[in-house]
């Protein structure tokens, strides 16, 4: 936990390994091994701070689907009995039939749509669960709720770490170990409880009825706004060397000093439990060695910048095993080596609730040693099996693609504006281009305007695709988290999207035809045209999708849609022949989406000596021009070129 720039998500993501390799110091291991990208994608869960969930799923069909994409190859029973389970767990029972709604349409509520992210990503059981500030934007009633479901999690054998702003007192109850941060730096590691102690060894004492988190909270902002800085606490956690005090005049400025409301959000590291893990072949144990200690079970995360070292001497009692410390703290203040061999706060026994030979300390004024941490009695053979974690992705390629088609139907089904809004538009326009070039002149103007007819045609069709931005972009942050973590694959997302859309885009294709053909009185085969703006339809669609991937907002990607519209536009061989663009023009009447359509409809019209107009020529003698006359006019070639 810690305030905003804490650098609390960053520390999140370097454990997730989310951050590049080579952007990160030091090193982040699971029992001893290397954390490798796919072995964290496979064991572990991340939940972002906001919620991508798609908003016309009901509760049960969005916890359906992510166990159809995670769960592999079980009998469909089995499945939503896990399911069921799942959404009981979660406190979800009520609402399992409403849809999560978004900013238009409504749904659940903030905290249950929180909870149905929570269980999108542990569906599968992972043994790693990080999530960023999930209380983020909940009121103190809902984000209790959460972090209980949270808890419960963590009890029944997943690791659970978790960023939060300043948690109420209630939630404070259910956390096990506590990492505070200030900006980047480590404040506090260790059980809640040890926080007074921490403040006492500081010399700073707990005012009576202040809650000591939010007390230390008070202490690292009043050092923040002071000459010394969050430095002076950092020494104190590294060396145990205490901070200089601060002036009576600076901790009264820091105390009139109005701080932002900051919101709610939850962290617990939860995992406690360990008498229930013990034996628990699906838990992983994390470490490392990215800034101080953390979680109480197994897992440790060790500074580097320490330059002391501690040695642990657990000694057992009976059958209920009691764990003692005795930290060895060289280059450390005499004063505070006096004070931690005489305070009996210094030692931290705990019973069952630790694996037996896994010491885990408390108190964050000494470093520890990661060996220390380490599942006992591990072996090869244990480690080998996180490298043997099965296939990569829970379903084969087929099953894939077809799951995501029953979603994606199911979500068309529920939201048709944008099909119907696509219908609407090109049928009104269809009405209006038959009855606009209904009977053309048979002369020069009349061909140029059978040509403008056509080449509107493909505009058309490529403006009718723009209102994909927003729609794709929305459905891209969902395409992210799903994929993070192998629930399905890149190419059956793009295959099944792609045949989701056929029979929408053949029927709006086919509907624009069947006005203009017959009004009109198009030649050629009717097929062709009909495949030609088909073609087009699926092209220019395909192309929006491209470009809603790789802009960052829906805002941009309606300036590169227009940008490359009026491009492909100018260049696509209607106001200059492709003949006469200057050579270093050329590439983009390749590129253009809109001259392959715009030459077919052409060749489909005019590829035939059947006389379309007449004219007179310079010495006024009349001649006809034919459908021929008019390709080789625009260099069009129906010659295949070798």
């Amino acid at each position: 936990m810690g305030p905003s720039g804490a650098g609390k998500s960053t520390f999140l993501d370097g454990l997730a390994g989310r951050i590049a390799s080579g952007s990160l110091k030091g090193r982040v291991s699971l029992d001893g091994m290397e954390m490798s990208p796919s072995l964290i994608k496979r064991t572990s869960a991340y939940i972002m701070q906001d919620d991508r969930l798609f908003p016309m799923l009901t509760v049960y069909e969005t916890l359906m689907f992510a166990a159809d994409f995670r769960l592999g190859q079980i009998s469909t029973a089995d499945k939503i009995q896990r399911v069921e389970k799942l959404i009981e767990q979660l406190g979800l029972s009520s609402s399992r039939n409403t849809c999560i709604g978004d900013e238009g349409t409504r749904g659940v509520s903030g905290g249950e749509r929180r909870r149905v992210s929570i269980g999108v990503d542990i569906i599968h059981g992972p043994s790693l669960l990080f999530l960023d500030e999930p209380t983020s934007g909940l009121d103190s009633t809902s984000a209790h709720s959460v972090i209980e479901k949270v808890h419960d999690i963590a009890r029944s054998g997943s690791t659970v770490i978790l960023t939060i702003h300043q948690p109420s007192s209630r939630i404070q109850l259910l956390l096990d170990h506590l990492i505070i941060l200030a900006r980047g730096q480590l404040m506090f590691q260790g059980s809640p409880k040890d926080v007074t102690l921490h403040l006492g060894r500081m010399g700073r004492k707990v005012p009576k009825g202040e809650n000591s988190i939010e007390h230390l909270i008070d202490v690292i902002q009043e050092y923040d706004q002071s000459e010394f800085g969050v430095e002076a606490l950092a020494e104190f956690v590294r060396t145990g060397m205490k901070p200089p005090p601060l002036s009576d005049e600076e901790m009264s400025i820091s105390t009139v000093t109005p701080t932002p409301p900051s919101r709610p959000r939850d962290h617990r590291n939860q995992g406690h439990d360990q008498s229930r893990d013990h034996g628990n072949g699906r838990r992983l144990h994390l470490q490392a060695s990215v800034h101080s200690a953390n979680d109480e079970f197994d897992h440790s995360l060790r500074s580097p910048y320490n330059n002391l070292s501690s040695s642990w001497t657990p000694s057992r009692s009976g059958v209920m095993q009691a764990l003692g410390f005795t930290p060895s703290i060289q280059n450390a203040d005499p004063k505070m080596q006096a004070a931690m061999s005489a305070s009996p706060g210094s030692y931290y026994a705990y019973s069952s609730e630790i694996l037996h030979e896994t010491p885990t300390p408390h108190s964050s004024d000494y470093t520890v040693n990661e060996n220390d941490y380490l599942t006992p009695n591990i072996g090869l053979n244990a480690l080998r099996s996180h490298q043997n974690l099965g296939p990569k992705f829970a379903n084969s390629f087929f099953p894939e693609t077809w799951m995501l088609m029953r979603r994606n139907f199911k979500n068309i089904q529920r939201t048709p504006e944008l099909f119907l809004s696509r219908l609407m538009v090109l049928t009104v326009m269809g009405i209006m281009m038959a009855t606009m070039f209904m009977r053309p002149k048979g002369d020069n103007q009349g061909i140029t305007n059978r040509l403008s007819f056509f080449i509107f045609t493909v505009c058309l069709f490529f403006f009718s695709s723009n209102d994909a931005v927003p729609a794709f972009i929305q459905e891209r942050f969902i395409f992210v988290r799903e994929t993070s973590h192998n629930a399905y694959r890149a190419s059956s997302y793009t295959i099944a999207g792609l045949i989701t859309y056929l029979p929408f885009l053949a029927v709006q294709a086919g509907v624009y035809a069947a006005i203009v053909w017959k009004a009109l009185k198009l030649r050629g085969p009717f097929l062709y045209f009909l495949l030609v703006l088909y073609v087009s339809l699926l092209s220019t669609n395909s192309f929006v999708v491209f470009v809603s991937s790789v802009v960052p907002n829906y805002i941009l990607g309606y300036a590169a849609v227009i940008a490359f519209t009026a491009l492909f536009f100018l260049f696509c061989g209607y106001f200059v022949n492709s003949h006469d663009i200057p050579a270093y023009w050329k590439w983009m009447n390749k590129i253009s989406t809109m001259t392959y359509p715009y030459e077919g409809l052409l060749m489909n019209q005019y590829q035939t000596d059947a006389t379309f107009g007449s004219g007179l020529t310079p010495d006024h003698k009349p001649y006809n021009i034919t459908g021929n006359d008019i390709l080789s006019g625009l260099h069009i070639s129906t010659h295949e070129s070798h």
